[in-house]
This record gives structure tokens, C-alpha cells and sequence, in this order.
């Protein structure tokens, strides 16, 4: 995996790990792909952010380059649709890869750490307006989801997220042909649960027999703003 700048390392270091909520990390969506000549650094990036605890960092890989010549072995329509359909929440019809969203609100195109790292900072600065807590038992997974104030109008989409923490690629065709690649946080799942007015708690149980790390969202439908999340490890 390409190493991430030591510029970048250093600007990362600088960065407070305590987020103004413990409970709500700012939520980093990168939209990827293997065939993407130009997504190496990004993914390296996110890479670096998936070891921060202030951080959820999801590495979702999109279909659209596979035509070039090699197929990503991460990649899924429904990540297509979202990163279309954030384009659409803001008012345009192109996609790009790679591409970072952040908070649900912020978008990133191409690899610019130096944004990335003042929007983090800007993001960790908000006070989230949900509270959301996790616990698994057996084989029972239950979220629950509270208003700490005012909420915004709703509805609020209640998502359940699954990813694998990392996984090494040998890709032999296409742009990034030769290259090995380590990839983190690769999204393997990405399911809606539910909706919330936020007028009573939201607390749902799902049958759940992995012990891989799992995120719940809430946000804003559109896609929108993300209001809150956690993960359990």
C-alpha cells in the first residue's frame, strides 16, 4: 500500500483525538474503486483515519470503473446509487472517484488531505443532536437512538453498517495493473433499519451472528446530514 505523505502523517498527529461528543465520530465516507488510477493515495488516506477512534472511516467501492478492465472485487451497485444519489442531494448529475463525504454534508473530490483534515475538525467541533448506543449479546444486536436536543425535521434514516477492517488486493488488469493494494474498513454492508420522527427513543433488535465491527448511522434522508453514530467493535 502507497505510504500516506509525511506531511499528511504529521497533519493528522495534530489533530485532538477527544471529538466534541465522545459518542458521535465524524463518519468519512470514501467512494472508491480498485480500477481508479487515481484512488491509491485516498484509500491510503483512509487507511490512516480508520486507526482514529474520533473517526468512522467506510471505504465504499463503486462499480462504474469496472468497464476499464478489471472488475473490484469490493464493489457494489447499491454504493453507486448512494454516491449518485449524494450528487443529486446536491443539486448535480456527475460522480468522481475518489470522492469523500463527511458528515453526510461535505464532499471531497480527489485526494486533498489538508480539507479533509479542517472539515474533520470542523465536524468534531458540532454538537450531534442524537445519542446512539450499542450493545450485542449472543447473538442479538440492539441500537438505540435518542434526541440530546433539538432535532432537525424529520425523517431521519436509522442504518446499520458492516465492514471488513482490512483486506490485500493483487490487481493484474486495468489502470493500477501490478499493484498490491491493502485497503481498510471496506463496507461490506450497508442496510436501512428504520425511520424516526425523534419524538420517542428508537430502539430496535436485529438477530446478529458475526462478531465483526458494525456502525449505526442516523441521518437525514436525501442522503443529508449525518446526526449521529457509533460503532461496536
Amino acid at each position: 500500500m502507497a505510504r500516506i505523505a509525511p506531511v499528511l502523517a504529521f497533519l493528522l498527529a495534530l489533530l485532538p483525538v477527544t471529538a466534541a461528543r465522545a459518542d458521535s465520530p465524524v463518519v468519512v465516507e470514501l467512494f472508491s474503486s480498485q480500477g481508479c488510477s487515481a484512488c491509491p493515495p485516498a484509500d491510503a488516506l483512509l487507511a490512516e483515519l480508520a486507526t482514529r477512534d474520533d473517526v468512522i472511516a467506510l471505504g465504499l467501492h463503486v462499480d462504474y470503473w469496472d468497464y476499464i478492465g478489471w472488475a473490484d472485487t469490493f464493489a457494489s451497485p447499491q454504493f453507486t446509487r448512494r454516491q449518485y444519489a449524494y450528487a443529486r442531494a446536491a443539486g448535480r448529475n456527475m460522480v468522481y472517484t475518489p470522492q469523500m463525504i463527511i458528515g453526510g454534508n461535505d464532499r471531497v473530490v480527489g485526494n486533498e488531505p489538508m480539507q479533509v483534515a479542517d472539515l474533520i475538525m470542523s465536524h468534531r467541533d458540532m454538537e450531534y443532536p442524537v445519542q446512539i448506543t450499542m450493545s450485542r449479546v449472543d447473538a442479538t444486536l440492539t441500537v438505540r437512538a435518542e434526541a440530546a436536543m433539538a432535532l432537525p425535521e424529520y425523517p431521519m434514516i436509522v442504518q446499520i453498517v458492516r465492514y471488513d477492517p482490512m483486506r490485500t488486493v493483487e490487481i493484474t488488469r486495468g489502470e493500477n495493473a501490478g499493484s498490491t493494494v491493502t485497503y481498510a474498513n471496506i463496507v461490506t454492508e450497508w442496510t436501512r433499519i428504520g425511520e424516526w420522527t425523534g419524538e420517542a427513543p428508537f430502539s430496535l433488535s436485529l438477530g446478529d451472528a458475526s462478531d465483526g465491527p458494525v456502525v449505526a448511522i442516523v441521518q437525514m434522508a436525501g442522503p443529508g446530514a449525518i446526526l449521529g453514530a457509533a460503532r461496536l467493535d
